[in-house]
């Protein structure tokens, strides 16, 4: 302010005498102000130096005051801890002593290893079952994927707690692989382009991994086996524990992912398997109440016999809980058309003869398990068939098949119902030369919600409304036969059957036809070959003349059994063409659901669906096309879909649901 006044003071002009004077007042003043302000300030820096000097000695003498009481705490203290540093220090001496006598000790271990050969040497890893932190094994291995890139990582496995598990780091927490041993087996993996794999099978998933050498291997797959065995021992008393909370088993045939509320489940599925007779306790050793089945051989087992099953392979036996799984309607009658003691009949006609004991419940694991595979595997107790027997017995089925055929032959009409009112996408044209189109539903009300839910995974099924409505049932199938077929002409005809035949395959071919699930047991059990050739009809199989006998209840039997569902006949024809043809609707979605090939011709180059069409049979026409679909959508998701399913969401399956449901809603008012 002092010099904004001098400078409009100088800049004032000489002859404008007001403005000389009014500068000069302003400046007088700011001048005043200036030293007043000066004088202050003057002030204020002398009394804060002159209280500098104190405050400064002051902080001073205080922070000497506490250095020394500081000091003197630490002295006391120390004082006090003066016998533990005594103590400490003889300890010290102690360490240095051990210290080089383990130092020279380590040096002698290390000449002696240097002179070793390890050329041929492998990492030694024991099992130690007893360990004290509960690992019995542990040890790097190469792990597949389960993505669809089937890639390899190397992971740190161990064997703890009748557990199989993994880390990626030793950090992470465990990854569980096997929730217990005791439900799953162990076996070598040759059929693929990795050395050293072996493959642990779990009931809910298989877990490959890759060891680092042969010796590696097998030691891994013993310790699997050990604990196992080591498991049922030290745990045999919690069995029914186990089977409640043990995951699904990998039995259970995939369905496309139906919901639960379509298939029997838990004690439903329980209660009808096991009032069946000799279901009620263990078909190999008598354990009572068992809550798990062999689907392909229709008996029911305890947890332990279970597991000994499911170690021989799914070629011999395919295991499934009666209590956790879902049960097909198709599969559920199968279980009660065979039983334990039918099979056991079979099975077990000569062990008394043999003088052969059956184990009881209790008994080791290894004398259960020598006489399972002694029984399904060796095939040791089954009564082998004459000559004359396995003639009178193939002549017997035989004839039951004429009768069956002739018998359904003579049925009355049933009076054809109204043309279907099918949308474009379901569109069927008729047949040619005026022949009224087909419409006769093979849909069981019980069975129609689980043939269904292969095609369907959204919409619920009104079964209930068709429980009235008088649908054939698709178990037994129709009964209608194909005129004038080789199958027709039954050996009782021939008068004796040629002894080239005389195998026990043929007694399979005429039991599949005659709907004779236990001969069927009888004749795979004497060592028929599920997918034996008939060359002299047309080289049909057994599980062609299932279709024929029209059975849904057969042809699950053979499948499960391992038949191969898309053996040709000398016409070209598989078991699709041939349901197709006796318009089996039940018979076609099953062998859909089990991946047959409907785009397969036949020598005529007509596919099933072509087949189907000329039939004018509009339910098999829609379910070969919805199937078909339903493998695009599949396909569409690409090689990078993991679950297998399609996205919920997409236009494509919105239409295919739409699709679905007025089809369903179409068969089911149609049939009231």
């Amino acid at each position: 302010e002092k010099e904004t006044a001098l400078i409009k003071n100088a800049q004032a002009p000489r002859n404008k005498q007001h403005e000389v004077e009014e500068a000069t007042n302003i400046l007088t003043a700011t001048r005043k102000c200036f030293r007043h302000i000066v004088l202050d300030y003057v002030l204020q820096i002398n009394v804060l130096q002159s209280k500098r000097r104190s405050e400064i000695l002051k902080s001073m003498l205080s922070f000497m005051y506490a250095h020394l009481t500081f000091f003197h705490q630490g002295y006391d203290l120390f004082s006090e801890l003066q016998p533990l540093m005594k103590q400490l220090g003889g300890q010290l001496d102690q360490l240095v002593v051990d210290a080089a006598k383990e130092k020279r000790d380590m040096e002698q271990k290390h000449s002696t290893i240097q002179q070793k050969d390890f050329s041929n040497d492998d990492t030694k890893l024991e099992y130690n079952v007893d360990a004290e932190n509960g690992i019995a094994m542990e040890g790097y291995l190469f792990k597949r994927a389960s993505n669809a890139f089937k890639t390899w990582n190397r992971r740190w496995f161990s064997i703890q707690n009748n557990q199989l598990v993994y880390q990626k780091k030793f950090k992470d927490n465990p990854t569980v692989v096997v929730e217990d041993l005791r439900l799953c087996t162990v076996k070598h993996c040759e059929d693929i382009e990795r050395r050293f794999c072996f493959e642990v099978v779990s009931p809910t998933k298989s877990c490959m991994m890759q060891a680092d050498s042969e010796k590696l291997r097998q030691a891994w797959i013993t310790a699997v086996q050990n604990s196992i065995a080591t498991a049922f021992r030290d745990k045999g008393d919690d069995s029914e524990k186990l089977d409640r909370k043990s995951s699904t088993s990998t039995g259970s045939l995939d369905s496309g992912g139906e919901p639960k509320e379509r298939l029997l489940k838990g004690e439903s599925a329980l209660q009808k398997v096991l009032a069946i007779p000799g279901n009620s306790c263990c078909c190999d050793c008598g354990q009572p109440d068992p809550r798990w089945a062999s689907i392909n051989l229709g008996i029911t087992l305890c947890i332990q016999c279970s597991g000994i099953h499911r170690s021989l392979g799914v070629h011999f036996s395919k295991v499934r809980s009666l209590t956790l799984d879902s049960w097909e309607p198709e599969l559920l009658k199968l279980m009660c058309e065979l039983g334990n003691k039918a099979i056991n009949e079979i099975y077990e006609a000569r062990r008394e003869e043999l003088g052969a004991r059956k184990p009881q419940p209790g008994d080791p694991r290894h004398e259960v398990e020598a006489y399972i595979k002694a029984k399904y595997v060796d095939r040791r107790f089954v009564r082998r068939p004459s000559d004359e027997e396995l003639r009178n017995k193939v002549v017997s089925l035989s004839k039951q098949e004429k009768r069956l055929s002739s018998s359904t032959e003579h049925l009355p009409p049933r009076a054809p119902p109204p043309t279907p009112k099918l949308g474009p996408a379901l569109n069927v044209p008729a047949a040619a030369g005026g022949v009224e189109a087909r419409r006769d539903s093979l849909f069981c009300p019980d069975e129609l919600d689980s043939l269904f839910s292969y095609f369907d995974n959204s919409s619920k099924l009104r079964s209930s409304k068709s429980a009235d409505s008088g649908i054939q049932n698709s178990a037994d199938g129709s009964r209608e036969m194909l005129a004038n077929t080789p199958s027709n002409n039954s050996l009782a005809d021939a008068g004796e059957t040629p002894r080239l035949l005389l195998d026990p395959g043929l007694q399979l071919y005429w039991a599949s036809c005659a709907r004779s699930l236990r001969d069927m047991a009888e004749a795979l059990a004497h060592g028929a070959e599920v997918n034996w050739v008939n060359t002299e009809e047309e080289k049909r199989t057994p599980l062609i003349m299932a279709v024929q006998g029209g059975s849904l209840v057969t042809c699950e039997f053979l499948l499960q059994n391992g038949a191969n569902v898309n053996q040709q006949d000398a016409q070209g024809r598989g078991p699709l063409h041939h349901a197709t043809m006796l318009g089996h609707t039940g018979q076609v979605c099953l062998f859909l659901k089990r991946g047959a090939n409907q785009n397969a011709a036949d020598i005529d180059e007509k596919t099933p669906l072509t087949v189907a069409v000329e039939a004018a049979n509009a339910d098999i026409v829609t379910l070969l096309r919805l199937a078909k679909m339903n493998e695009e959508m599949r396909e569409s998701e690409g090689p990078y879909s993991q679950s297998g399913q399609y996205h919920s969401n997409s236009p494509t399956e919105m239409q295919y649901r739409k699709c679905m449901e007025e089809f369903i809603n179409l068969q089911l008012d149609e049939s009231q």
